[in-house]
């Protein structure tokens, strides 16, 4: 910094400005002082920034995995909010372990992170306890719960479930079936496509759950074990759109019909299921939604502001296309 303020010409405390505060400075001091960065080649050292404001200007976020498209849309979304803020987005995967999930909040906590992004609410007592302790602001995804750690935006994975049965028996389909991971979120879907289906007085649904990440090859034997073993089966509610899709192209080996002989019912609203043939009906889950709105609840709290409510709850909608 001493060497950039002595090329332009300015004290150290300009050249600070001119980082930090660009706004505060005329545009043709501004232009002095970035000509000479430019020339230098001088990168802010962030670690001492941190050091002498208490804050690190960045947030992490913790999300199951990066190679399925549910969670991208989030992750941009988040990312967009938070830069416009001045925050740069860290990013960890656990592949779906609740151990990794620990681990990963103990090595951003180390790092001074100044927010948290979780994805879903199923943390341990001793996890939450201790990013209570962290003092730091906490947003939990993808799902709702009456005692958020901090924050927490997301639906009600129970009411989806619900819903999808909803409209798979309101379309006349009394021989329900449903395919997703074994993972929380999607046991609660299981949960609520069970009381959907028992609401309307249906014999328990037909379930095939998969080792997470579920993966579209995992589907179509997956929904082959189930069809031999239910041939009454008539419909079928996909824990997301890759996994619906399987379903459809093993339909159409089969020479099946879609809806005449099978109704397929995906999660998520992914291009695919708008690509698809027939087109696949879905449940919206309105995931770029989540991602933004937890950066903004973020960057009030930081700035501390009064981040609105601290439960909110988006919602979603099922999309009725030609699968169903």
């Amino acid at each position: 910094m001493s060497d950039v303020a002595r090329e332009a010409g300015v004290s150290l405390a300009t050249v600070s400005r001119a980082i930090n505060e660009p706004e505060k400075l005329s545009a043709e001091t501004l232009a002095l002082v970035r000509a000479a960065v430019e020339r230098l080649g001088y990168v802010p050292n962030l670690n001492a920034g941190s050091l002498a404001s208490s804050r690190s200007r960045i947030v992490a976020a913790i999300v199951p995995t990066v190679s399925n498209a549910v969670f991208s849309e989030t992750v941009d979304a988040l990312t967009q909010t938070l830069a416009r803020g001045g925050y740069q987005l860290l990013l960890g995967q656990t592949a779906y372990r609740g151990g990794d999930e620990e681990g990963l909040v103990e090595a951003f906590l180390g790092r001074r992170v100044d927010g948290l992004v979780l994805t879903g609410t199923a943390q341990s007592p001793s996890l939450r306890a201790k990013l209570k302790r962290a003092g730091i602001p906490v947003v939990q995804t993808w799902d709702l719960h009456d005692k958020p750690i901090d924050m927490l935006v997301g639906f009600s994975n129970f009411e989806v479930g619900r819903a999808a049965a909803g409209h798979l028996i309101e379309r006349g389909h009394r021989r329900l079936g449903f395919i997703g991971a074994q993972e929380e979120r999607s046991r609660q879907r299981l949960e609520g496509f069970r009381a959907g289906a028992a609401a309307h007085g249906l014999a328990d649904v037909e379930v095939e759950l998969i080792l997470p990440p579920a993966h579209m090859d995992d589907a179509g034997p997956r929904f082959a074990q189930m069809a031999a073993r239910c041939p009454e089966l008539s419909a079928v509610f996909c824990n997301n759109d890759m996994l619906a899709a399987a379903v459809v192209f093993e339909c159409h080996q089969r020479g099946w019909r879609i809806p005449g002989r099978m109704a397929v019912l995906g999660l998520g609203d992914l291009p695919i299921a708008r690509a698809a043939f027939p087109r696949l009906s879905t449940v919206e889950v309105r995931r770029g939604q989540i991602g933004a709105r937890a950066g903004q609840m973020l960057l009030s709290r930081l700035g501390g502001e009064q981040a609105g409510p601290d439960i909110v709850d988006l919602g979603f909608e099922v999309i009725a296309r030609a699968s169903t």
